[in-house]
């Protein structure tokens, strides 16, 4: 007996799919991944890093996209939705399979998960690495006060930082902004195995 193999999508049939649908879908490879609900704790550092940027931003030309911006990635078509996604300046679309696409962003936001964390600070920042514009990269952990914080230096380095203490605070260059941890992580409940001392 043969075992059917799992259907393969066309990049016509994941645009037909996203445009009727209300769930958020990822494309990779053929395969075609739901993007899953969020837990308590990534909704909430989400919404405070909104908050935090947005009052930064007041007044000047920063722009901020929440998780349900597509984003073009050119070296692993068509497109991502990252956490957060964000630039100084006017935002540059591009229509992609009938949908408006960010093309111009500069910092890109990921709040890892245990089963996002390794495609997140690898192969998904590979690819990401392939936007033009895009120089900074946070990854924020869950579970515990924690920020790594890469910036591009030139086309082949990127330098790397990490911020695991409340207290502390980090320049976020790509849209002169600053982040304090403990505002960051506000209202978080992290489970107690990982709670600061």
């Amino acid at each position: 007996m043969s075992l059917q193999p799992p259907h393969g999508y066309t990049l016509e049939e994941y645009f037909a799919l996203e445009q009727v649908s209300e769930i958020r879908y990822e494309y990779w490879q053929g395969e075609v991944f739901a993007m899953s609900g969020a837990s308590p704790a990534h909704g909430q550092i989400q919404i405070n890093l909104i908050t935090l940027l947005r009052s930064q931003l007041r007044g000047r030309p920063g722009r901020l996209f929440s998780s349900d911006m597509r984003l073009k990635v050119p070296s692993r078509p068509p497109y991502r939705y990252p956490d957060l996604s964000a630039l100084c300046g006017e935002p540059v679309f591009e229509l992609i399979g009938g949908l408006e696409v960010l093309i111009n962003p500069t910092l890109i936001v990921e709040i890892l998960s245990p089963t996002t964390e390794a495609f997140d600070r690898g192969d998904k920042f590979t690819h990401y690495k392939s936007i033009p514009s895009f120089r900074e990269y946070l990854l924020i952990a869950q579970h515990r006060p924690h920020v790594g914080q890469y910036i591009k230096q030139n086309d082949t380095v990127w330098s790397y930082q990490e911020f695991n203490d409340l207290s502390a605070a980090l320049y976020v260059s790509a849209l002169d902004c600053r982040l304090v941890l403990e505002e960051l992580f506000q209202d978080v409940v992290f489970p107690a195995t990982s709670r600061p001392q």
